[in-house]
């Protein structure tokens, strides 16, 4: 598994895992199964719910390291 970046849409990373959806919601994005999860990347939900991509990023990542 590659790294998770910010351009990845955020229904891309729940397929390949969905025990990540914990890590969206811990940083206020709960709409994880909304429509819009669908066709939106991470930077882009980070910026509509104000929160800073880096700091998912990094648990995100975490999270996918630690099941390797």
């Amino acid at each position: 598994m590659s790294e998770i970046t910010k351009d990845m849409i955020i229904m891309d990373v729940l397929m390949l895992d969905r025990e990540a959806a914990p890590i969206f919601m811990k940083h206020g994005m709960y709409c994880v199964g909304c429509p819009s999860a669908s066709g939106e990347s991470i930077e882009e939900a980070c910026k509509v719910h104000g929160i800073n991509p880096e700091k998912l990023l990094e648990d995100l990542n975490a999270h996918f390291a630690s099941k390797k």
